[in-house]
């Protein structure tokens, strides 16, 4: 195999169809469904001749997807990579590529390893265009609905979506690189999203409708319009994006150099559509025997926010699923009482310790969550709020005696820091309501010092000015003259 042929876009063609978890109907792929018309539960897409890809050998798919990572065939640069584990069903004339994936996995400071007597790397998902890892569903889902346009020759397709920030912003942004007929909604719980966040949809040209409420307030308003008039739902509900999302698996694996065994993934839980893609992603690469073993799978909620944990915390055979009235956290994205994808959850979880793999849930507080992610970006790193959660859900896995040092794990910083960067402002002021419950800790403070009175500028020469502030700067770090 050379590099010229994994430059060509595939040949092969699957048959996607519509897999309802609820009543197990079928449905074409060629409409735009979200719940089943029947029964109303969520739906997987399956490739129906998925058998047929089990003819070529696991050693042969990496050999391929390995080259492919040097490819320059620009419909194959980011997710779409994996084309034939994804959604192998869309034209190259269809694929919207806006730099998405390949995202890096950064090991952790020496230092700050050691200090935690961890082996562990952040997934830096931040790095993505719209700076979160919803990119990679948006890039499968847009490519689909590019391609329905053409087929069908629509003159308008209305994007709509309930977001907590990052949907929003990768929904707009991707919406405003296809243009044409699309045009992009997003419906935001009023006060509950991040400046910066809030900035990028308004930046795309999207119409932003706020709501007073939480997300899963307007999640409940989407749905109904989704139900009622043809509109393309961009919440998780839709089964492309998660398709997309399965590339994070994908890319794990494949930096792992296909070796999994000795591995965790943790992953913020809050729709629950990312574990949900990460999960089956592994379970595909396991099916064609492209990896051989499956990583430790560790969901992480806020006890503020945690439906999933509770429902896993009961003893099994006895286990009920109740959403909860969430309490305002710092992992903003993960702030979901009611994940739409928990049936997923449940059904791929249930897969995933059937071939052997492990899966579990664990909570931690908010205090933990601000005190990771300071930790974190204090030794280098850029993670987000729910970067914290992975990591703080890292050391709950530590102490409950689930994971050690010779295990590395893999965690999930699903945006860019600096979108939360008004957290961290709370925190170094001590401005952080009462139902956050975060106190700052001395040790992780930080704030900037003014170094000389800002009368001295105008009050002197320039030169002496510079020589005062030099001075001062020299006492207050402690400098020895040379």
């Amino acid at each position: 195999m050379s590099l010229d042929t994994a430059n060509q876009f595939p040949n092969y063609r699957g048959v996607m169809e519509y897999y309802c978890l609820g009543c197990g109907k079928r449905y074409n792929m060629d409409e735009l469904h979200y719940t089943c018309p029947d029964c109303g539960d969520v739906f997987l897409l399956e490739d129906k001749n998925f058998h047929r890809l089990g003819e070529r050998s696991g050693q042969s798919w990496r050999e391929l997807f390995d080259l492919r990572a040097a490819a320059k065939r620009q419909s194959l640069r980011g997710i779409f990579r994996f084309y034939e584990l994804i959604a192998p069903v869309l034209e190259e004339a269809d694929i919207v590529y806006l730099g998405e994936g390949n995202t890096p996995i950064i090991l952790a400071a020496p230092e700050f390893s050691k200090k935690l007597n961890l082996n562990f790397g952040y997934k830096n998902d931040g790095q993505n265009p719209s700076a979160s890892f919803k990119d990679r569903g948006m890039a499968c889902a847009f490519s689909y609905l590019k391609g329905m346009t053409r087929k069908h020759a629509w003159s308008e397709v209305l994007t709509i979506c309930a977001s907590t920030g990052d949907t929003s912003a990768s929904a707009a942004l991707y919406a405003s690189y296809v243009g044409g007929p699309i045009r992009s909604v997003v419906l935001l719980p009023y006060g509950k999203v991040t400046p910066q966040q809030l900035s990028q949809p308004l930046g795309s040209g999207a119409t932003v409708l706020e709501l007073p409420g939480v997300f899963d307030d307007c999640m409940k308003v989407v749905e109904r319009l989704a139900d009622k008039y043809r509109v393309a739902l961009l919440n998780s509900k839709n089964a492309w994006r998660i398709l997309g999302q399965e590339s994070y698996a994908f890319e794990i694996a494949q930096w792992c150099d296909w070796e999994l065994g000795d591995k965790a993934v943790f992953v913020p839980i809050g729709n629950a559509g990312n574990i949900t893609a990460v999960m089956a992603g592994f379970l595909k690469l396991k099916q064609l025997g492209i990896i051989a073993e499956l990583p430790m799978m560790f969901g992480v909620q806020s006890s503020h926010a945690d439906p999933v944990f509770r429902y896993y915390a009961q003893p099994e055979g006895k286990r009920e699923y109740k959403p909860v009235q969430v309490i305002p956290s710092v992992a903003q994205a993960a702030m979901i009482g009611d994940p739409v994808s928990f049936p997923r959850v449940h059904l791929l979880a249930g897969r995933y310790l059937e071939q052997g793999g492990s899966f579990n849930v664990v909570q931690v507080e908010e205090q933990a969550i601000m005190d990771a992610m300071l930790m974190a970006n204090q030794h280098g790193h850029i993670a987000c709020t729910q970067g914290g959660e992975c990591l703080a859900g890292l050391l709950q896995a530590q102490e409950c005696g689930l994971i050690d040092h010779n295990t590395f794990a893999v965690l999930d910083a699903t945006a860019h820091a600096l979108k939360f960067s008004g957290f961290q402002d709370m925190y170094f002021n001590n401005t952080f309501p009462a139902e956050y419950e975060v106190s700052p800790r001395p040790e992780l403070m930080n704030q900037p010092e003014m170094l000389i009175a800002e009368e001295r500028l105008t009050s002197q020469a320039k030169e002496a000015y510079y020589d005062e502030a030099a001075n001062a700067a020299a006492k207050r770090l402690g400098l020895k003259v040379k």
